[in-house]
């Protein structure tokens, strides 16, 4: 007997045809993508020239993806989208720790090792400032050798991969912190900058009228054996746009001050940024990582 499918019955009809998915978390997922999907379009009462241009819009957002662009993972990150993931995956710590942040879509995973108190300048001619500071535990107490990757935007807010050719690295370092878990590192000071707006997310964001900045700040990723990886970001305080990030980066503890004179710092003489982090233990059960986001040229390698 043929099933009767309309706009009230197609529901249920998709879910019963996938109940057979061996995978019961794939089971899972698509079941509630396939629920709010279809509850959304009702919701809206889409028309067929609404769902062809979100399919356009949807194509146009794939063929902006380069090995050095991610505009999958900007869209996700101007909806909201990698924030929430962030908070759902902050949730599910076992201990207190820095709150995280979003990775962005301009991590490179092969940044240079670099030695304590070294720059990872090495095209910018922005303001230099040193940051410092120590990983602990949720006890306070210092991670030794902690690995710590940091990555910042130039003084004019471009990264390395949008302003020179891929194979040239500019303030990205990797530090491993001392025995007492303290890190420190010159860079410049950080810089706000609008987000890549010649692709379908800046017209995107154009309709809804948004400015399209972030506020100035700078990445960090802090490792080590044992612990949550820890995947965050500062950001100065003051920027204009501190309170109205566009990809909702902000949280009020990730926000910092940079000291013109500061007497604690490990290379005095520059201004300064400190801060310390604090890594959750490891869950037994975790096995995969915690970043929303990936280096661009790692996605299309396993799309291929």
């Amino acid at each position: 007997m043929v099933r009767k499918i309309n706009e009230n019955t197609i529901t249920d009809a998709v879910i019963d045809q996938m109940s057979g998915t061996p995978d019961p978390r794939f089971n899972e997922v698509m079941t509630a993508l396939v629920r709010h999907l279809h509850a959304f379009a009702r919701e809206v009462d889409l028309t067929a020239d609404e769902w062809l241009g979100a399919i356009r819009f949807l194509t146009a957002v794939g063929q902006q993806c380069t090995p050095h662009r991610q505009e999958f993972v900007l869209l996700s990150d101007t909806l909201g989208l990698s924030s929430l993931v962030n908070a759902l995956h902050d949730r599910r710590a076992s201990d207190a720790a820095t709150k995280s942040s979003l990775l962005g879509p301009f991590y490179r995973q092969d940044a240079p090792m670099k030695k304590l108190g070294e720059t990872i300048i090495s095209e910018s001619e922005g303001p230099q400032v040193v940051f410092y500071g120590r990983v602990t535990n949720a006890a306070g107490e210092g991670v030794p050798n902690a690995l710590v990757q940091v990555w910042e935007p130039d003084e004019t807010g471009n990264y390395d991969l949008q302003k020179h050719d891929p194979s040239v690295m500019d303030l990205r370092g990797c530090f491993h912190a001392d025995s007492e878990g303290r890190y420190y590192f010159r860079g410049i000071c950080p810089t706000g900058y609008m987000i890549p707006m010649d692709g379908p997310v800046g017209d995107m964001i154009r309709a809804q009228r948004r400015h399209g900045y972030r506020p100035a700040h700078i990445h960090f990723i802090i490792s080590a054996p044992g612990y949550r990886e820890l995947v965050t970001a500062l950001y100065v305080a003051g920027d204009d746009h501190i309170d109205s990030d566009t990809v909702f980066g902000v949280s009020d503890s990730l926000v910092i001050s940079v000291n013109p004179k500061d007497p604690n710092s490990p290379l005095p003489g520059r201004p300064a940024i400190h801060y310390d982090f604090k890594l959750a233990a490891a869950a037994k059960s975790a096995a995969m990582s915690g970043r929303v986001g990936v280096d661009p040229s790692q996605i299309l390698q396993k799309a291929h």
